[in-house]
């Protein structure tokens, strides 16, 4: 393990993922990857103790690349970290909003400020991070090339911000989750709890009905409930869930407790401090 605690992120600096890395983990050394699977083998190789990984936006949904990686990367939830996402439309010294064609950033960004694109005829081209949008932008040195990007790639890659704020919805959100290969667990009582877990319905009719019935009638609140296809059949038959409150409390353990009669492989992924934000 380095001396230096590092957190790995996946894009390049600048990007979002680095603004949370900066916010929550100012004395830690940030570590850019250059894509997910980057991100786990860092951590899982030791090279990066923690990592920040988006894992839902409020517009574009499920960052469906994590929920591929994290059932089966033996990395736990450790915290969670909302971001509101701030967009610049930024060019090379001597561009214009005239001047540009192109407008280069992350699918999901692109997705983000269509109306901004749609208004000044852009044609987007897309990009593996929105800051590496930015460092390619200036690189190429073309007044006709432009990036949406995040307010400090503008600062480290020197580019002039054309229009600010440019994406499409104010509530414009980006949760992250922090991953560690340890399960810290949050103690019982120490505030607002978020458990995280995966597991596999047992093939029986209503088995996803009766497996979350005990949430219902022991009063838990359901944050969110994932389906995903394993072993190759089209059939959702592993679901990653969330809900309010820590595994000690009463009502979540008999809900826990229920869910085994009807699932199996139930997996903890983690037991964390809830962000502030949700309230």
């Amino acid at each position: 393990m380095p001396d230096a605690r590092r957190i790995a992120y996946q894009g390049e600096p600048g990007a979002n993922s680095h603004i949370v890395c900066a916010q929550h983990y100012p004395d830690w050394e940030a570590v850019p990857c250059a894509s997910f699977e980057d991100v786990f083998a860092a951590v899982e190789a030791g090279d990066a103790e923690l990592a920040m990984i988006p894992i839902d936006n409020s517009i574009a949904g499920r960052v469906a690349d994590i929920h591929h990686f994290l059932p089966s990367s033996g990395l736990h939830i450790i915290g969670e970290h909302f971001l509101r996402i701030r967009f610049h439309l930024m060019g090379v010294p001597g561009s214009s909003l005239e001047s540009v064609r192109t407008v280069h950033s992350h699918v999901h960004a692109l997705g983000q400020c269509r109306k901004v694109i749609r208004e000044h005829g852009l044609v987007p081209v897309i990009s593996g991070d929105t800051a590496g949008a930015a460092r390619e932008v200036a690189e190429a040195a073309d007044p006709t090339q432009a990036a949406i990007s995040p307010p400090l790639a503008a600062e480290i890659y020197g580019l002039t911000v054309l229009a600010e704020d440019v994406e499409d919805e104010d509530h414009n959100t980006t949760r992250f989750v922090v991953l560690s290969p340890e399960l810290v667990r949050a103690e019982a009582g120490s505030g607002p709890v978020v458990t995280s877990f995966i597991f596999n319905v047992r093939n029986l009719p209503a088995a996803l009905y009766k497996a979350l019935g005990g949430f219902a009638t022991n009063g838990v609140n359901m944050t969110k409930l994932e389906s995903y296809m394993v072993g190759g059949e089209f059939t959702a038959t592993q679901f990653l869930c969330e809900v309010d409150g820590h595994p000690d409390d009463p009502g979540l353990a008999r809900a826990l407790e229920e869910l085994a009669f009807f699932t199996t492989d139930i997996s903890v992924l983690g037991v964390y401090p809830a962000d502030p934000f949700r309230t």
